[in-house]
């Protein structure tokens, strides 16, 4: 005898009602919640390192960074997520009346552990992909220093990988660079 589990599918309105709620952060996926997993110090720290770095790199440009707490919608593939950085470039469109949730970031940054690295490289990357304005994406490893730098050009993603602590990031969509030895200011791998 075969056991049949059931997938409730919940509707947009009903995940965001749910979210609101919510002591955790869940992804929305075509009418399934998804549990995201929680952060290190690690993470954290890289986040906010890298958040500080385009913050005061992009002071008084037209460029607006947005950390772990505004959500993304894509509406091609009905998917809700919490990028852990944003960059949008002029000012954010909104989803809706709420102003949690944007649609077109240029930049989005991850920083990558064991159980999320397979879906930032794989699946979650193919969902960015089809955001218009999205122009690069990095990816921070955060047991040791490796940073994936994926920059649209014409209609293809070229990947430049770093790994020399001493190495500088040149966006391609900022007018920017990072060094990656302040990215992992504080980290001990």
């Amino acid at each position: 005898m075969t056991i049949q589990t059931l997938t409730k599918h919940y509707t947009t309105a009903e995940y965001l009602e749910l979210e609101e709620q919510s002591a955790s952060k869940n992804e929305y996926h075509n009418g399934e919640i998804i549990p995201m997993t929680g952060g290190t110090t690690n993470h954290n720290t890289i986040t906010l390192n890298t958040a500080l770095l385009l913050k005061l790199a992009l002071k008084g440009q037209p460029y607006k960074v947005f950390m772990n707490d505004v959500r993304l919608w894509i509406d091609r593939d009905r998917f809700y997520t919490y990028p852990d950085l944003m960059v949008i470039s002029d000012q954010p469109i909104y989803q809706s009346q709420n102003q949690t949730i944007v649609t077109n970031p240029t930049l989005i940054v991850e920083v990558l552990s064991k159980s999320t690295r397979n879906y930032d490289l794989g699946e979650k990357f193919g969902y960015y992909r089809t955001i218009p304005t999205l122009r690069e994406y990095l990816l921070i490893e955060q047991s040791h220093p490796q940073i994936l730098h994926y920059a649209k050009v014409d209609t293809k993603w070229l990947l430049t990988e770093y790994e020399n602590i001493s190495d500088l990031i040149s966006l391609q969509s900022l007018p920017c660079e990072l060094a990656i030895a302040q990215i992992y200011e504080d980290i001990e791998f």
